[in-house]
C-alpha cells in the first residue's frame, strides 16, 4: 500500500470463480461480465474503432493485459489482477463473477411402493408394538407407586414379635415392645384366675368375661395403653391389684377390665399365639 497527498492507493488481487470459461483465443468468459463494451464515441480516438461511433473495440478478440497471467488451478480459472481503489475504512469490496443455478427437486419415484398393503402391515405392526411397550411401562410405574405406599422393612420386621414363656415367672409382668406401643404380658397365679372369674360382669363398665379375653388362663396378654387419654398404667397397682393409670385414676383389675376412673372400656387384647414346640409367645 503506498500513501500519496491525494489519496490512498492499495493493490487487491481477485480470484475470478469457476464459473468463468475461456473463449478459444484464451480470453475469460462470463455471463456476468461483458468484454466487449463499446466504447463512448471520441473523435480523436487512435484506430481502435471508437471513430465508427462508438462501436465495438478493434481488439476485442485480443487477449486482455489485465488478462495475460492465466493459470488453472484445482479445475478453476486463475486471474491475477491489479487494481487501484482508495482505502475502505468499513467494510472490505469483494468480487465475484459466480452466478446462482435453481435447484432441482430430486426424483423418489423408484423409491415409492406399489403395494400399500405391506405399509399398512407395517403401520398395524409398530403401533401393536408401540402399545405393548406403553402398557409394560404404564404397569410398571403404578406397582413401584404401589410398592412405595406400602410397609417398610423396619415396619414389617416388628409386625410379630416372639416372647420367650420361660423368661416370665409365675405372679409378674413382662412389658414387650411392638409397633411402637407397650404390651402387658402377666403370668397369672391359680389366685389371680379365681379373682378374675369371680367378678359379676354384669356390674362392670364394659362387661367382659375372662375366659374371653385370654387363650391360656395363666396367660394375660393386652396393650398396656390406657383407653381413656392413651396413658401407660402401673402394673401391680390400683384398688384391685391389677393396672393403675395415674394421669386420671384409671383402675384396672387383674384380667385388664376398667373398674374405676374415667376410662371408658377395658384393655384392648391384640393378636397372639402360643408356639407350644419352641415355649414362645407371638404376639401380631
Amino acid at each position: 500500500m503506498a500513501l500519496s497527498s491525494a489519496r490512498l492507493a492499495s493493490r487487491k488481487f481477485v480470484n475470478v470463480g469457476p464459473t468463468v470459461s475461456t473463449l478459444a483465443n484464451g480470453a475469460p468468459y462470463s455471463a456476468n461480465l461483458n468484454l466487449n463494451a463499446r466504447a463512448p464515441f471520441d473523435p480523436h480516438a487512435e484506430d481502435h474503432g471508437a471513430h465508427h461511433g462508438g462501436g465495438a473495440r478493434a481488439d476485442a478478440d485480443k487477449v486482455p493485459s489485465w488478462a495475460s497471467k492465466l493459470s488453472m488451478q484445482n479445475g478453476s480459472l486463475l486471474a491475477r489482477t491489479n487494481i487501484n481503489a482508495p482505502v475502505s475504512l468499513g467494510s472490505p469490496r469483494q468480487f465475484s463473477t459466480s452466478t446462482k443455478v435453481a435447484q432441482s427437486v430430486p426424483d423418489f419415484t423408484p423409491y415409492r411402493t406399489t403395494n400399500t398393503d405391506t405399509n399398512k402391515v407395517f403401520s398395524y405392526f409398530m403401533v401393536g408394538t408401540m402399545g405393548l411397550v406403553a402398557a409394560s411401562g404404564a404397569k410398571a410405574t403404578v406397582s413401584d407407586f404401589l410398592a412405595s405406599m406400602s410397609a417398610s422393612a423396619d415396619v414389617l420386621a416388628l409386625a410379630k414379635v416372639e416372647v420367650e414363656l420361660a423368661n416370665i415367672p409365675e405372679g409378674k409382668n413382662a412389658i414387650i415392645k411392638w409397633r411402637g406401643k407397650p404390651v402387658f404380658v402377666r403370668h397369672r397365679t391359680s389366685d389371680e384366675i379365681e379373682e378374675a372369674n369371680a367378678v359379676d360382669v354384669a356390674k362392670l363398665r364394659d362387661p367382659q368375661k375372662d375366659a374371653d379375653r385370654v387363650k391360656r388362663p395363666e396367660w394375660i396378654v393386652m396393650l398396656g395403653v390406657c383407653t381413656h387419654l392413651g396413658c401407660v398404667p402401673i402394673g401391680e397397682a390400683g384398688d384391685y391389684g391389677g393396672w393403675y393409670c395415674p394421669c386420671h385414676g384409671s383402675h384396672y383389675d387383674i384380667s385388664g377390665r376398667v373398674r374405676r376412673g374415667p376410662a371408658p372400656l377395658n384393655l384392648e387384647v391384640p393378636e397372639y399365639d402360643f408356639n407350644d414346640e419352641e415355649g414362645k409367645l407371638i404376639i401380631g
